[in-house]
C-alpha cells in the first residue's frame, strides 16, 4: 500500500503549527521546509510547506491561503495510555484553543483533536451493552475525559 500523509491547510501559520506540534509529541521532528518562489501564488520566500513527523507518522502543512479553514468534520485522535497522557495532551493542545465535549478540543490553530484512552473503542463496544451505555453516558457529561470515572460508570450495577 502506498504511504498516506495527512496534509493540513493553513493560511500563513503552518510553520508555527508544525513547530508547536513537534514540541508537544515525543519522537517528533520537522523534516523539510519549502518556500514559494517567484511563480507565486504567495510572495517569494514565504513558507509554502512544512513536512514533519509526529512519532514517526508523516504530516504536511501547506500555507495555501485563507480559502479553507478547519472544522470538526476532520480530527486527529490521540490514543492515550493513561490519565497522565490524557492530562498532558489535553493541557498542551487546548492552551489558547477551545475545549469541547467528550474528549474533543480545538487547538490554537483551529485543528480538532480527540484525546481519549487507548481502549476507549473497546469500552464503547463492550459485549455488555448496558456497560457500554453507562460509559457513553459518563463520557457525554465530560470535556476532558476522566479515565477512572469512565470505568467507574461502566462498572456500576
Amino acid at each position: 500500500m502506498p504511504s498516506i500523509t495527512p496534509t493540513l491547510w493553513f493560511d500563513t501559520q503552518g510553520e508555527d503549527a508544525a513547530n508547536f506540534y513537534v514540541s508537544v509529541f515525543p519522537n517528533s521532528k520537522i523534516t523539510d521546509v519549502s518556500h514559494y518562489g517567484e511563480a507565486g501564488p504567495r510572495p517569494a520566500g514565504t513558507v509554502m510547506t512544512v513536512e514533519f513527523e509526529l512519532d514517526g507518522q508523516p504530516y504536511l502543512v501547506l500555507n495555501g491561503g485563507p480559502q479553507f479553514t478547519f472544522n470538526e468534520a476532520v480530527s486527529l485522535t490521540i490514543d492515550c495510555a493513561d490519565q497522565d497522557e490524557v492530562d498532558h495532551y489535553w493541557t498542551k493542545l487546548s492552551e489558547g484553543g477551545e475545549e469541547g465535549p467528550c474528549g474533543w478540543l480545538k487547538d490554537k490553530f483551529g485543528l480538532s483533536w480527540q484525546v481519549v484512552p487507548a481502549d476507549m473503542g473497546k469500552l464503547m463496544a463492550d459485549p455488555d451493552p448496558a456497560r457500554a451505555q453507562r460509559a457513553m453516558a459518563a463520557m457525554l457529561g465530560m470535556k476532558k475525559l476522566d479515565v477512572a470515572a469512565l470505568y467507574a460508570a461502566a462498572d456500576q450495577k
